[in-house]
């Protein structure tokens, strides 16, 4: 009995232990809750829209391609992806099918892939050129194995506007229009199109963002085939002929986004036009030895009252300690063979001046272009006893075989001129056409904000370019730079946004979308998502004993 008793006090005492300890509990889960509430439940309204189904249509920037490929990461992160993801709180449906391209490195477009040799996939980041490099391990561009009538990803990188709706972008190859990442998913390469195959789907909601390409080819060649810069009329054409055709045979509504000025972009910002970094010896020895073209430059102004000493001073090369301009030839000046010629040098002396005839230093309104890093500071020949290197001792745009081919790696004031002309004539076009459908149709200024532009609220784009006085953009306290550094939102090919780019990108979206539509719909978390990918190990500059990029022989780098 006593037995029995102890253990039914011992068990009311337990009790009563745990009765006070649940109070207890209840009490500091109450205190709790009072400190750190349980966060509400996100959600999102999609006003007079219905994103029952959101399709995108466009190119590289809709399609996720960046890094110079189009690989898994960069699709997982696309602009469109991001943006459906986000439309989902606002009853979008949670499949949103995209042509996966089933490759972590991808098919690099952007550079000369090496024959025979391992395919190279997307950049990475190498600190210690710094510059993007290449990878190795990428794939071919194959077909995409899954529905083509279930997308909703129509973003084809390359793409010009007129090829939304010509059948040859998907096929045969030989013709100029073929584009192997639509060839790839075309509902019938060579007869199906792109804007076909998008209206097919019935879309309830699109977003279009084209018109870049049709400039950006121009601009990323140094303007230096005016054959790939698309013509005002055919800019019209084509792209009212596509509003057309998604106002008449759809029920959608959507936003339709303007075209950047893409000389901003880090691919015309990160080579500076003074990037000869020399010692004091280095810019002793190099004055010594183009001493003889400044020599016949003089000879030619005192000889030749055609050729003024105006132009001749501007054509001398005098190197300094510190940073000096690129030696770059320029087909826009007189040809000086003639007056070389008439100087009555020897043979040898003559032969050697044939690199200056149209050559000069670059000065600092001028821009060059980030594929100008892998050549600059190389050697024209290697075997020479004398240097030849490129951009210092012999003209930028000067070959192997003594020709010159132009200003393929640089942008003149004309020439930034021309391009932000036609840029701002497509851009009236896309804001005209949207106008007119006002009742379906938003309209995305990317440039809001820029000096010139009468829609003068700070975008994004402005925001992050230093419009507002700040070089970058703040999210949530953090500074991200216009560059692709680890902290930018650029990708390494220098045109394209990384994940955080798209996401910034795809909030300005969004706000369109909620303005013009009375939607509610949450922003992506910008910093949630990666940035700018690193080299680790499997970069073409750490494979090469010596490395192409960073061979620069006077210092000359990206910034």
């Amino acid at each position: 009995m006593i037995s029995y008793l102890k253990t039914l006090f011992a068990l009311l005492f337990i009790a009563a232990f745990l009765f006070s300890c649940e109070g207890s509990y209840d009490s500091l889960v109450e205190d709790q809750l009072e400190e750190n509430p349980t966060p509400e439940p996100i959600s999102g309204d999609a006003g007079s829209a219905d994103f029952s189904n959101y399709i995108a249509i466009g190119n590289s920037l809709t399609a996720g391609y960046m890094d110079g490929a189009l690989y898994n990461m960069g699709q997982e992160y696309s602009l469109a992806a991001l943006l459906h993801q986000q439309m989902q709180y606002a009853g979008a449906p949670g499949n949103f099918n995209q042509p996966d391209i089933n490759s972590e490195l991808g098919f690099n477009t952007s550079v000369e892939q090496p024959q025979g040799g391992p395919i190279l996939g997307r950049y990475k980041l190498d600190t210690s050129i710094p510059g993007p490099s290449p990878t190795v391990g990428g794939d071919e561009i194959t077909p995409y194995e899954g529905d083509t009538g279930e997308l909703n990803n129509f973003g084809v990188p390359g793409i010009l506007v007129g090829q939304l709706l010509t059948p040859a972008t998907g096929g045969p190859q030989s013709d100029p229009a073929f584009n192997p990442f639509y060839a790839r998913f075309a509902s019938n390469p060579g007869s199906s199109t792109i804007l076909g195959d998008a209206v097919a789907t019935q879309p309830s909601f699109f977003t279009l963002w084209i018109g870049n390409n049709d400039v950006l080819g121009y601009a990323v060649s140094g303007a230096s085939n005016p054959n790939i810069l698309t013509s005002e009329q055919d800019f019209e054409n084509y792209f009212t002929t596509t509003i057309s055709q998604l106002m008449n045979n759809t029920t959608a509504s959507g936003v339709v986004a303007t075209i950047p000025p893409v000389s901003t972009v880090p691919f015309f910002q990160a080579v500076s036009y003074d990037a000869v970094e020399l010692s004091a010896e280095e810019a002793t020895q190099l004055n010594q030895g183009l001493a003889s073209v400044n020599a016949a430059l003089q000879a030619v102004a005192d000889q030749f009252p055609n050729r003024s000493q105006e132009d001749m001073d501007a054509r001398k090369v005098n190197y300094q300690e510190g940073s000096n301009p690129i030696l770059v030839n320029d087909p826009d000046l007189p040809k000086l063979d003639n007056e070389f010629d008439a100087l009555g040098l020897p043979p040898e002396q003559r032969q050697a001046l044939k690199p200056y005839e149209q050559s000069r230093p670059l000065n600092a309104n001028e821009l060059v272009t980030l594929s100008a890093g892998a050549v600059l500071g190389t050697e024209l020949n290697p075997q020479s006893q004398t240097p030849t290197t490129i951009g210092v001792v012999i003209p930028l745009g000067y070959d192997s075989q003594e020709s010159a081919f132009g200003d393929a790696y640089y942008l003149t004031v004309p020439e930034q001129q021309q391009i932000q002309s036609r840029t701002t004539a497509f851009n009236t076009i896309i804001a005209t056409t949207v106008a007119q459908n006002s009742d379906r149709l938003a309209l995305f200024d990317i440039n809001a904000g820029f000096p010139g532009n009468p829609n003068t609220n700070l975008g994004a784009f402005a925001d992050l370019f230093g419009v507002d006085g700040e070089l970058g953009i703040r999210v949530q306290g953090t500074l991200l730079q216009p560059d692709f550094s680890p902290n930018g939102v650029f990708s390494t090919d220098g045109i394209h946004p990384n994940p955080r780019g798209n996401a910034i990108l795809a909030n300005e979206f969004i706000r369109v979308i909620e303005s013009a539509f009375g939607a509610s719909i949450p922003e992506v978390d910008v910093l949630d998502l990666p940035s700018v990918q690193l080299c680790a190990g499997n970069c073409v500059s750490q494979q090469q004993e010596k490395r192409v990029s960073e061979n620069f022989t006077f210092g000359i780098s990206v910034k």
